[in-house]
Order: structure tokens, then C-alpha cells, then sequence
């Protein structure tokens, strides 16, 4: 991994910017970027970065998933180090109130809980004696209960008979007592991304395969009502800044007001854009993974 210093965070330009590259202008009708704030790359030569998370001090974890491990970026220094090499080949993470960071363990396709020293602990090993196709990204609740959806795409390092053994691609629900899991949406195409509300009333779900995102409202038992779509955009990993706007990936990142219209796209030169968080000491650099490198832009903007 080549660590990439060239620019800074809060450069000169509203330009994408990489060594010898004048790219795609970053489009922002509403200054949620700032001012002058260029895209940097952080770091590269992964596999493939996903699940970034961030905690409490700004310090931002992220996955490499095809080599197993887990990236832990230093807020203060930007350092690089490993938290974990044996990661579960996690991707979707969130951290819980208690300072867990809760990992979506595809390698056998469960929930892992870290500790703060990266001892793994199993929450989720299967759903009614079944194996899960395969938990993507998570969500945690105010109240600690954990939105987690399971599309199934087939990873060369699953050796398991059958290919799949649920019925469907899910969202579920674990309670906060993490005793119980349940189905909270059974008509989704392939769910991916999804974040709710600081509240707890809200909750957004990707269904890529469907090519849209859809907005549930919270019930206090954690099920899920009024399903109605908020945009006609699949995406990969998603997240939410404190003005209620949506960020989504894929081609970039696309920036979604309250409404469902989008306000901002900052293109990204990668393959695919996986998942975004906010990171930083302040909690207002957008952090941002895309296929073999890791970037982030300063924000007017911070995370929930």
C-alpha cells in the first residue's frame, strides 16, 4: 500500500484531482463541500476497500475484503495500520455504542462483533439452522438493535453446498439484546446499503437490483412500516450527513437531498465507488472507499 500526501484536504480547487490528472468538476448545488476543497487519495494498492466506519474519535476502519483484513486510518497522523488480518473478509461495519465495531463476515457468512483490541466475537451464524447468502452492511439503531441486509453474490472462497440457502435476498433485524433475529423485508430484489436516521424513526435501504432506494418507517419493535421509494438509484454502501442528505455509490459518489434530488456528485477515477462514511476529528471528511484506494474531501457538512 503507497501512501499519496500530494494534496491536501483543504486545497484550492472544486476539481477532482490525481498525480498528472485534471479530471471530472465535482457538481454541489447546495455548498455542502468546502470551499476549495478538493478530492484527495489517502491511499492505494488494495484489493478492493469496503465498510469504512468511524469512531467516536474520528479514527476511520475499512476493509480490504479479498486479502481479509482491516484497515484502521489514525485521524490525527493518517497513518495506516492493520486492526485486524483476520477479518472474516468483512465488508458493511458500523460501530456500536459500546465501541464494538459490529462487521458483516461474509467468509462464512455471519456477524462478527470486534472488541477494541480485534478479538472477533460471533453475534450471527445462520437464520433459522440456515446459513445466510452472505450479510453486506449493517446498520445500528439509537436503541442497539442491528438492520442487516443479504443479498447473495457469489465469493470464490465460499465452499458450501448449496450456493445458497435462504429463499430470497432479506433485510433483517437483530434486537438489541442480540437473541433474536427477524425478517423485517422479504420483497426486496438484492439489498445492499442502508442508514436511518439519527432519530430512529427513519431507515433508507439500496436495492441495486431493483435500481432503487426505499424509506421505511421505525417501529419501537424494530419492524418496519410505510415502505415508499425515495429515489429511483440503486446503490452500493450509503450514509447520511447531519442536514438529512443521503450519499450514495457506485459511479462516484451522487449527493441525495431530503427529497430524493440530487444535489452533488463527486466523481471518483476507480472502477467502483463502494461506501462512504464521515471520518475525521471534526467528523466532517468524507471518507471515502473505491475498488484499490481510499480518499476523502473535506465537507461543510458532518455525519449523523
Amino acid at each position: 500500500m503507497k501512501k499519496n500526501t500530494i494534496f491536501s484536504i483543504t486545497g484550492a480547487t472544486l476539481f477532482f484531482l490525481l498525480p498528472g490528472i485534471l479530471s471530472a468538476q465535482i457538481v454541489d448545488k447546495n455548498s455542502i463541500i468546502a470551499p476549495g476543497a478538493t478530492v484527495e487519495k489517502l491511499g492505494t494498492g488494495y484489493s478492493f476497500t469496503e465498510g469504512p466506519a468511524a469512531d467516536k474519535n474520528g479514527n476511520v476502519y475499512f476493509t480490504d475484503q479479498p486479502n481479509n483484513k482491516i484497515i484502521r486510518w489514525d485521524a490525527e497522523t493518517g497513518a495506516f495500520t492493520t486492526f485486524s488480518d483476520q477479518s472474516g473478509r468483512s465488508n458493511g461495519m458500523y460501530f456500536d455504542a459500546k465501541g464494538n465495531l459490529i462487521a458483516c463476515a461474509d467468509m462464512d457468512n455471519q456477524l462478527w462483533s470486534f472488541d477494541k483490541s480485534g478479538k472477533a466475537t460471533v453475534l450471527i451464524k445462520d437464520y433459522e439452522g440456515k446459513l445466510l447468502n452472505g450479510p453486506n452492511d449493517l446498520w445500528i439503531h439509537p436503541k442497539g438493535g442491528i438492520y442487516i441486509t443479504d443479498p447473495y453474490f457469489r465469493r470464490n472462497y465460499w465452499k458450501r453446498t448449496p450456493a445458497t440457502q435462504q429463499d430470497g435476498q432479506h433485510l433483517y433485524y437483530l434486537t438489541p439484546d442480540r437473541s433474536k433475529l427477524t425478517r423485517v423485508d422479504e420483497t426486496l430484489v438484492q439489498p445492499n446499503g442502508l442508514i436511518g436516521t439519527p432519530d430512529g424513526k427513519k431507515l433508507y435501504v439500496a436495492d441495486p437490483g431493483a435500481k432503487k432506494i426505499y424509506v421505511y418507517d421505525i417501529q419501537k419493535d424494530g419492524s418496519l412500516a410505510n415502505k415508499t421509494q425515495f429515489a429511483s438509484v440503486g446503490s452500493d454502501g450509503m450514509t447520511m450527513d447531519n442536514q438529512g442528505n443521503i450519499y450514495v455509490t457506485g459511479k462516484g459518489v451522487t449527493v441525495l437531498d431530503k427529497n430524493g434530488n440530487e444535489i452533488a456528485q463527486i466523481p471518483i477515477q476507480e472502477n467502483w465507488t463502494a461506501n462512504v462514511c464521515f471520518g475525521g476529528k471534526n467528523h466532517d471528511i468524507l471518507f471515502i472507499t473505491a475498488s484499490k484506494s481510499v480518499y476523502a474531501v473535506k465537507m461543510n457538512v458532518k455525519g449523523i
